[in-house]
């Protein structure tokens, strides 16, 4: 008989303890291709290397029509990274760095706005005394990876 995962006992069943053991045996990325190739079929690598993007993406703050646009994958998908990125298991999140309470609504955000939202907590304010708005964690991602600081312009 064919077991299958469960919600909530996925992470229990021997053959996917055995798969991530596998996974983690890698050494480089030369030996993480190699295992997912024997393992994977080409498309299932393709949808895998997909949904990581989107999560790039929706991390930057991108809209799922953009993120869709730009990686070819469906809104259904897109929005399925998104939930799992927002409420999953912290997979993305710890691959990127991100942490769900700093991430920009992104459905608010287009690239090359002048101004990205900042999510405020109930001890934030909009404005210091000095009249200066708090860079979000987000902001300083986003300041690290495009280089620049015009994100809180």
């Amino acid at each position: 008989m064919k077991r299958r995962f469960l919600e909530d006992t996925w992470r229990k069943e021997p053959t996917f303890r055995a798969l991530c053991l596998a996974f983690a045996s890698c050494r480089t990325p030369d030996e993480a291709a190699d295992f997912l190739r024997d393992v994977a079929t080409l498309a299932e690598m393709k949808a895998f290397a997909e949904r990581l993007e989107c999560a790039k993406l929706l991390a930057q703050g991108l809209s799922y029509r953009e993120v869709a646009s730009r990686t070819g994958a469906s809104t259904t998908t897109v929005a399925r990274v998104a939930r799992f990125l927002e409420s999953g298991e912290g997979g993305y999140r710890r691959f990127l760095k991100v942490h769900r309470h700093h991430r920009v609504p992104h459905a608010v955000v287009r690239r090359g706005s002048p101004e990205l939202p900042v999510k405020m907590h109930h001890h934030e304010h909009a404005e210091s005394p000095s009249g200066e708005r708090p860079v979000s964690a987000l902001q300083k991602v986003l300041e690290r990876v495009t280089g620049s600081s015009e994100v809180r312009k």
